[in-house]
């Protein structure tokens, strides 16, 4: 069975064409369930395409399922279904994208199948299915659409760069490299070289000319090397993206050593640590991950564990908001990093904003998300203050039982539209990362953190973000935060949840005005 998602949906099966059902939304769910490629519970495909309409959204559910089993199961049982979850097994199925990344991935090259992939690619993924009514789908199918654009970017790359041919056969390629990328440096590159090669001065330097132009019009550093899109992705998977993170050590100024890692290339992009962190196990979590390798698209991204938790020194001496702010100097010190934006994250933000006051020289842009500038212990009421210190105690003495309930007091007020994966996954993650004693170390910590009298002090360009909803750190919060800050941009984004969830629209708002705001010039000091 052949299908191809490039262009109009299509199936082939024994050279037949097959005819699909006339409902968008059941061709909708055969395009996503086939390029997730992992079972994906009912509740959540409910959600994708049927959030409004039906009143028994699985009743129409099962109607889509009823269509698509006799075209997915004409030789064999491939939609895969129960009472919880659906999928659609692949094995013996040629889907026109995955031979696109097999040609990428090819050693050495197949130069014919590179020129298929690249042929087939000019077409837009799942042409026609867009549902715009549907805002999860919307937005998952925008971000499929940039990936499969940046698989064209790396094949363009790599056969413009790898593929023995002549100027003359060289030239349409490298025009549309640049045409799909049209703020790469490497690939102006290649034009102005291959017209050169072929007698073409004059249109070389006028290759040259419009490229610098086009820069300077989108406001970019001469620099850059990448385009400036919504929602760009790398043509790699996750797990390769993994393989290619690097884990180094080194040692704070009282001995305490920290593990950090740097992963992707580009221009830094710094991330102070917060609650909670694992090098190996954040960056492939269901959570946050997705946040996580979006940014490392873009930049060399460098995360660190604070010193007790992760997999940085647990038996440590000190626990406090000033080694934090040392631990951040003593990583970016260790990377060779000179000048970065700097990226904080709920507690992380106090960091940050301490680092970016005592080193202003080196923090370029400063990025903070659900921040806060004072501990809960400051202006507290009695309530609030017994309140909190009975939930210390409560993780002091059951954080590390194997029953997540102690935990869970922790987790309801981080993500609390998360589902109960979701929030499995957290309270497992949090009791692999830190002991009891750390944590609420941490908590105590965390209660006591004033950096109000500083924030005038912050002299790099400064974008505040926080969900409307936080039940953690409420939006006032935010707002009070960027109000202090000179100059800062204050942006809120439609969620409920403290730590975002890579699933949600949210995520990808983040990082768009991530990469807005960096795409930003900065002038040197």
């Amino acid at each position: 069975m052949t299908i191809n998602i490039l262009g109009s949906l299509t199936i082939t099966s024994e050279f037949s064409k097959v005819d699909l059902p006339a409902s968008r939304k059941t061709r909708a769910l055969l395009a996503y369930l086939l390029i997730e490629d992992r079972p994906q519970r009912r509740e959540h495909l409910c959600d994708l395409l049927w959030d409004e309409g039906p009143d028994d959204p699985r009743g129409a559910l099962r109607w889509s399922l009823s269509k698509l089993r006799p075209i997915i199961d004409r030789d064999r049982r491939r939609l895969v279904a129960d009472r919880e979850v659906v999928a659609i097994d692949r094995d013996d199925i040629s889907i026109d994208l995955h031979r696109a990344h097999q040609a990428l991935g090819a050693e050495p090259a197949d130069v014919d199948a590179t020129i298929a992939a690249l042929v087939a690619l000019r077409e837009p993924l799942l042409a026609g299915l867009d549902l715009p009514r549907h805002e999860r789908f919307a937005v998952w199918l925008a971000a499929e659409r940039a990936a499969t654009e940046r698989l064209r970017c790396s094949l363009l790359h790599r056969h413009v760069i790898s593929t023995a041919m002549s100027p003359q056969d060289r030239l349409p390629w490298v025009r549309e490299w640049l045409d799909a990328d049209p703020f790469n440096t490497d690939a102006a590159a290649q034009l102005q070289s291959t017209l050169r090669q072929l007698g073409r001065q004059d249109d070389a330097e006028v290759a040259k000319r419009s490229f610098a132009n086009a820069i300077s019009d989108a406001g970019l550093p001469s620099v850059q090397a990448h385009p400036v899109a919504l929602f760009p992705v790398a043509a790699v998977a996750p797990h390769d993206m993994l393989q290619r993170q690097k884990i180094q050590f080194c040692h704070a100024s009282d001995g305490v050593r920290l593990a950090y890692a740097c992963v992707g290339d580009g221009p830094p992009l710094v991330k102070a640590a917060n609650w909670l962190n694992h090098l190996e196990l954040d960056w492939d979590a269901p959570i946050w991950a997705p946040l996580f390798q979006e940014l490392a698209r873009d930049h060399m991204f460098v995360r660190y564990d604070e010193r007790g938790n992760g997999m940085s020194q647990c038996k440590v001496a000190d626990i406090s908001f000033d080694a934090f702010v040392r631990d951040l100097e003593t990583v970016v010190d260790a990377a060779g990093i000179d000048r970065f934006p700097l990226l904080g994250i709920s507690q992380g933000c106090a960091v940050a904003i301490e680092y970016a006051v005592r080193h202003p020289e080196r923090v370029s842009h400063l990025i903070l998300w659900g921040g806060y500038a004072a501990g809960w212990r400051i202006n507290a009421t009695p309530d609030v203050i017994e309140e909190r210190e009975a939930i210390i105690t409560l993780v002091r003495q059951g954080w590390g039982r194997t029953d997540a309930a102690y935990r869970q007091v922790v987790t309801a007020t981080f993500m609390p539209s998360a589902t109960a994966e979701e929030l499995d996954w957290f309270n497992i993650f949090q009791r692999q990362t830190v002991g009891a004693l750390n944590a609420a170390r941490y908590l105590e910590v965390f209660a006591d953190i004033d950096v109000r009298g500083v924030l005038k002090d912050v002299q790099a360009p400064t974008l505040v973000m926080h969900t409307r909803g936080d039940q953690r750190i409420p939006l006032s919060v935010g707002g009070k935060l960027a109000a202090e800050i000179p100059g800062a941009e204050f942006v809120t984004l439609d969620s409920d949840n403290h730590l975002l969830l890579g699933r949600e629209p949210a995520s990808l708002a983040f990082v768009a005005h991530v990469r807005q705001f960096l795409s930003t010039p900065v002038s040197p000091r």
